[in-house]
């Protein structure tokens, strides 16, 4: 199989690292990716700035690459989503040239010749990457060693608290969204409902007060499944990225100001049409009446579909990478950051596949792009036989300076240790 390339499965910001890593060792690759241009997915949030600032989002041997053709790293600030894309990752795609594969869909990924039941002969035989392109086309790719950097993007959670669709929700999709908004100004004098309590629900809630300042008669909820907002405001002073504090400390002036009302401890069972509007009905029979929009962002999940039949080795809790889950599992890590990962904890029984970016996650929140460039680094370095250099770590990961894991789901007082920040009020604001 050595004059096979390895088959990278996305060119998002892990994708395209991946990429150059393997050109810089002199491996053949094939990036596929099912949007029209890199970075696609990125680009559904470019309005979106990040809390990494721009020496976090570029991975070291792309800017090897791109600095040999002449390219200056942006060296200062916070890019949006659509700068990240538009100043390093595509002029990455670019620098990598045909080795990307546009509206290429992968729809499947196996052994030649062996279903996922099969032992027989089944090291000795290259994978197959099964494809669609955009006029339906179906195709095969045969790899050395696949990189499934395909994110979670296209995979958002529902709103419904046991984590299918709540009853009503598919007839209410119309009112429904499951991304950040961009142009907030259709909302102007609706009540809007945010679901969820992560850096995506936060963006949101932000975003539709600065309207709401301007525009008194627009009414602004925010439900929480949690208990308590204890760590709804990240980790304050503690935490290591600047930004992604002065995220959660703007999230606390704008309900202390009143702009937003925070409900915790619903969890979404029913949308139910109501004249105009919506109600929301939570598992306990509370009720949120007269929503006329709806923000759902309760994370993503991977797909998982196209890799049936291979063997994996998932965490039936996280649908994560189960050596890296016991880490990043929000039910038992609670406190500071975690640990980088490399290819020892990426593996699988498929000898020669791995997961990498936000998908090795699964469930699992806070992903950073730090995260995924050392991966794909150590994923790489393995491939390439450098067995003592997929063993490094080359990275220290920011710390949150939060404490306060999911085990604590109900209490008011929140995580598994000393609160990281006393609770909004007195106690949890709650609906009637």
């Amino acid at each position: 199989m050595s004059g096979l390339p390895v088959v990278v499965v996305g060119a998002g910001p892990q994708g395209l690292a991946a990429a150059a890593h393997l050109t810089e060792r002199g491996i053949a690759s094939v990036v596929v990716e099912r949007g029209s241009s890199a970075g696609a997915a990125v680009a559904e949030w470019g309005h979106v700035r990040l809390f990494s600032a721009w020496p976090e989002l570029m991975d070291a041997a792309a800017r090897r690459l791109l600095e040999a053709s002449g390219w200056a790293a942006p060296d200062r600030g916070y890019p949006t989503g659509a700068e990240w894309v538009r100043d390093y990752l595509a002029p990455l795609a670019d620098a990598l040239g045909e080795r990307v594969r546009y509206g290429t869909t992968v729809t499947g990924i196996a052994r030649r010749g062996r279903d996922k039941v099969v032992d027989g002969g089944r090291r000795s035989q290259p994978f197959v990457v099964h494809t669609q392109d955009r006029h339906g086309r179906d195709g095969r790719i045969l790899a050395r060693a696949v990189i499934d950097a395909s994110g979670t993007w296209n995979q958002p959670n529902p709103a419904g608290a046991d984590g299918f669709p709540a009853v009503g929700e598919a007839a209410a999709s119309g009112r429904i969204s499951y991304r950040i908004p961009d142009d907030v100004s259709s909302c102007a004098g609706r009540h809007v409902a945010v679901v969820g309590a992560g850096h995506s629900a936060t963006h949101a809630v932000l975003r539709l007060s600065e309207l709401a300042r301007r525009d008194p008669s627009m009414r602004i909820t925010w439900l929480l499944r949690r208990g308590s907002t204890t760590n709804l405001f990240g980790g304050g002073e503690r935490d290591e990225l600047a930004e992604r504090a002065v995220l959660g400390s703007r999230a606390r002036k704008v309900i202390e100001a009143g702009v937003v009302e925070v409900v915790t401890g619903f969890r979404v069972a029913e949308f139910r049409r109501e004249g105009a509007g919506l109600v929301i009905v939570s598992e306990a029979g509370r009720e949120i009446a007269g929503v006329d929009r709806v923000v759902a962002l309760t994370g993503f999940r991977p797909d998982l579909g196209i890799l049936r039949e291979l063997r994996i080795d998932v965490d039936p809790s996280l649908d994560a990478v189960a050596g890296i889950a016991a880490e990043i599992d929000p039910n038992i890590h609670s406190c500071g950051s975690v640990s980088a990962t490399g290819a020892r904890q990426l593996r699988h029984p498929e000898d020669g596949f791995f997961i990498v970016g936000a998908k090795s996650y699964g469930r699992a929140p806070t992903f950073l792009a730090l995260t995924g460039f050392e991966q794909v680094r150590s994923v790489v370095a393995h491939l390439a036989g450098d067995h003592e250099g997929a063993q490094r770590t080359e990275l220290v990961l920011p710390d949150t300076g939060v404490c306060g894991g999911a085990s604590a789901f109900d209490s008011p007082q929140g995580g598994c240790c000393a609160p990281a920040l006393i609770p909004l009020g007195s106690r949890p604001v709650t609906a009637g």
